[in-house]
């Protein structure tokens, strides 16, 4: 089910965050119980985990392609791995763009196995020995850093620099999975993208005593931005923050004559498309939208529509590569 991102998660006052600490407490409880219990079983391959402590979009995707990227540059069978959230399949099962859609695997899962082989199970310890029984010599699991279920050789945490960790709250108070505390003491790294806006970098690194990496990167508009730019636009975006995506689309000197936010994994109606179409006619504009959005239309409906990719650039790339150079190894580098 599509939800919108509640606006008072990012706001420091409001009633309804205290309203809803106490269930936000009870939901860190059920988190850190849960994880106590569990213990994470091997799959037989390395596993790098990419994931954040909010709901909603911090950058994971970008991110998890980044790293399988610098896995395929090493020689390594590098396999993705997701919940597969949106979709009816339950998986284990191999996500396959010609015959699946986003109602079957979810929308990111698509995006994934245009990049290399990529899983769908809601049971991510099976799906992990699945992608292994396969061929993976070393799995990227994008999302996942508070199951259990699943031991990981490497932890990642994406955050969103402009947005942070929201109000400090737990769901449904906020938009905090857990306490910032409990999962930096799990991750080996952070990845801060764009604006640091709350100086994460240096409060993390103060925090932790430098034992997390911390990484800044940027999200980097595709080639297609060129073309867009000479075009007035009618954007529209079903993630968690579509303002992310408007804004990027402005800041790279797009006119954009209306945008339409809808709730994130958002599933468009052919009706819908058909609305934002008369919209873009009247406004002689050209409808834009996500990569991850594109996904989940109709493939009737997606010839007029424009697709704005995006790329994870790190500050310091080196950085990454380092980090990543131990599970490599472990996975047999060529």
């Amino acid at each position: 089910m599509a939800l919108r991102t509640p606006e008072f998660w990012y706001q420091s006052r409001g009633v309804l965050p205290i309203l809803l600490g106490p269930l936000g407490s009870a939901y860190g409880i059920a988190g850190r119980l849960r994880r106590k219990m569990a213990t994470p079983a091997a799959c037989g391959v390395p596993v790098i985990c990419v994931g954040n402590v909010v709901a909603g979009g911090a950058g994971k995707t970008p991110a998890a392609l980044d790293v399988a990227e610098r896995c395929r540059r090493a020689g390594i069978e590098v396999h993705f791995l997701s919940r597969g959230y949106g979709g009816r399949e339950k998986g284990p099962l191999r996500v396959d763009p010609e015959t699946h859609t986003a109602a079957d695997v979810g929308d990111e899962p698509l995006l994934l196995a245009d990049a290399a082989p990529a899983w769908i199970s809601t049971d991510r310890l099976a799906g992990a020995r699945a992608a292994a029984e396969a061929g993976a010599r070393l799995i990227v699991m994008d999302d996942g850093f508070q199951n259990p279920s699943l031991a990981k050789d490497l932890s990642i945490i994406v955050i969103d620099g402009d947005a942070g960790f929201g109000n400090g709250r737990m769901i449904p108070a906020g938009p905090l999975r857990e306490l910032p505390a409990t999962a930096l003491a799990r991750a080996q790294a952070v990845v801060i993208i764009g604006r640091d806006s709350f100086d994460m970098s240096g409060r993390l690194r103060a925090s932790t005593g430098g034992r997390v990496e911390v990484m800044l990167g940027r999200l980097q508009p595709g080639p297609e931005i060129e073309q867009l730019k000479a075009r007035p636009l009618l954007a529209f975006a079903g993630i968690a923050r579509p303002e992310k995506f408007f804004k990027t689309l402005r800041d790279s000197g797009c006119e954009l004559t209306a945008v339409r936010p809808y709730a994130d994994h958002h599933p468009f109606s052919r009706g819908e498309i058909a609305d934002l179409r008369r919209q873009a006619g009247d406004l002689d504009a050209t409808l834009v939208t996500t990569a991850k959005d594109f996904v989940r239309l109709h493939p009737e409906d997606r010839d007029d529509v424009r697709v704005l990719t995006v790329a994870l650039a790190f500050e310091d790339p080196a950085a990454l590569d380092r980090l990543l150079e131990p599970v490599l190894a472990r996975a047999g580098a060529d």
